[in-house]
């Protein structure tokens, strides 16, 4: 009895501790799905499912390749620095002579060789700053490429505010005209019954199956509309292969900045593009420096040990000093080519200036004219057509007007719904590129 009792507890110990290993097996795992990159790719594809704007601009600046490809050009420039401050390296030489055709070189050890060694070690001394205007130049170039970085993000950015307004306008559209394709489908059947009962003209009933194809053909181009707005987006953000899945569930937005709120001095000053140009001046005053100062001529200073076998007193040493001399050219084209790039990043300062005082303007005037039709959309125009529709529905019913009069307001709530939906995501896009076009650099 003991032995029997002794041995269930034994058997329960050793079932716990496997329960116990099967417990931590699992929660080892849970831990790996979680943590893993694949958990984390799988809950943003979920979030794709109820895509807000935050969330895309979000993934956008994780995942945009053309974004990437802006920052790498950062860190190339940034590799550059560090070539520029570099001094340059010694060089190492050794040389062998009076090498004998018809003796050779002798036998015996290394050191019992019938040859002359001379070992030398040479440096060159830059003169005229050319090392430190080098490594100016190269920082210059790394602000430049950080602020083309910015400014490749801020259009980029644009880009993707406008692609997730499509998108939105897409599925809008199409929830419109489902609405519509049903309540003509809905108006069909019930003709039909009309046409059975003598209470309706078959010529009616054609003319509502014709509306309600229409209305079927705008549920599917608004279908596809809708797919190329995710296919578009989707690739801004990274997520072209799971674009089927995204959905806008943001509202439009309906706030302006008043005009009066601007600085242009101040914006063209700040902007990322107008800092990159700025600096790139700076680079190429750099760069025509470090070509003048070519004229400066370098010094290569050199010592050398000459080694003689089997004399060691006739060992010697000695030194070399190599200087250039201009006798034939003196980086004349060199110091023209500096100059030249140097008034051709002046006139890009110019161009940049011009192109984004052009920007500013014409998206504040967009933007105006966006939110003056949104306005007569949304507070005449869409309210007109409900009327007029609501009262056709009803005379219809009534028999106070014809099919034809039920048909055309109808036709007329459709086009003004579309219309007022186009007319938001008009403003909300020349909103996004007014705030675009005036953004300005932090940094």
């Amino acid at each position: 009895m003991i032995a029997r009792r002794t041995t269930g507890i034994k058997g329960k110990y050793l079932q716990n501790a496997s329960y116990r290993k099967r417990t931590l097996a699992a929660a080892l795992l849970t831990a790996i799905v979680v943590f893993s990159p694949s958990h984390g790719r799988a809950a943003s594809s979920a979030a794709l499912d109820r895509l807000t704007l935050q969330a895309a601009e979000s993934l956008f600046a994780e995942r945009n390749r053309d974004l990437l490809a802006a920052r790498r050009i950062v860190e190339g420039a940034e590799a550059d620095v560090i070539s520029a401050a570099a001094p340059p390296n010694p060089s190492l030489s050794i040389g062998t002579s009076r090498i004998s055709p018809s003796l050779g070189i002798g036998a015996g050890r290394l050191t019992d060789k019938r040859v002359d060694t001379v070992i030398g070690l040479s440096q060159v001394f830059e003169r005229g700053n050319k090392r430190e205007l080098r490594s100016e130049a190269a920082q210059f170039n790394v602000a430049a490429a950080r602020r083309d970085e910015a400014d490749a993000g801020r259009q980029l950015l644009y880009q993707v505010q406008a692609a997730y307004y499509d998108l939105l306008l897409a599925q809008e559209k199409l929830a419109i005209a489902s609405t519509t394709a049903t309540l003509f489908d809905k108006s069909v059947t019930a003709s039909e019954l009309r046409v059975r009962a003598g209470d309706m003209a078959p010529t009616e009933l054609a003319r509502i199956r014709v509306d309600a194809l229409r209305a079927r053909n705008d549920a599917s181009a608004a279908r596809a509309e809708q797919q190329r707005s995710q296919l578009a987006l989707g690739y801004l953000i990274g997520a072209e292969r799971e674009a089927d899945r995204i959905v806008a569930t943001d509202s439009w937005p309906s706030d302006a900045v008043p005009r009066s709120s601007i600085n242009f001095a101040d914006i063209l000053d700040q902007r990322a593009d107008i800092q990159a140009a700025q600096a790139r001046i700076k680079a190429a005053e750099k760069a025509r420096d470090l070509a003048r100062a070519l004229r400066t001529r370098d010094i290569t200073g050199g010592i050398q040990y000459e080694r003689f076998p089997g004399d060691t007193a006739n060992n010697s040493y000695g030194f070399t000093v190599s200087i250039p001399l201009f006798t034939r050219y003196e980086y004349a084209g060199e110091i023209r080519r500096a100059d030249i790039e140097l008034q051709a990043a002046q006139e890009n300062l110019e161009r940049s200036r011009a192109i984004a005082a052009t920007e500013i303007n014409r998206s504040e005037r967009e933007l105006t004219a966006a939110a003056d039709r949104m306005r007569r959309s949304l507070d005449t125009l869409l309210p007109a057509a409900s009327k007029a529709a609501d009262g056709a529905e009803f005379a219809y019913t009534r028999g106070a007007i014809g099919i034809m009069d039920l048909l055309d307001a109808r036709r007329q709530l459709y086009a003004a719904k579309l219309d007022t939906a186009a007319a938001t995501a008009d403003y909300a896009k020349a909103l996004a590129a007014w705030r675009s076009a005036t953004k300005i650099s932090r940094e």
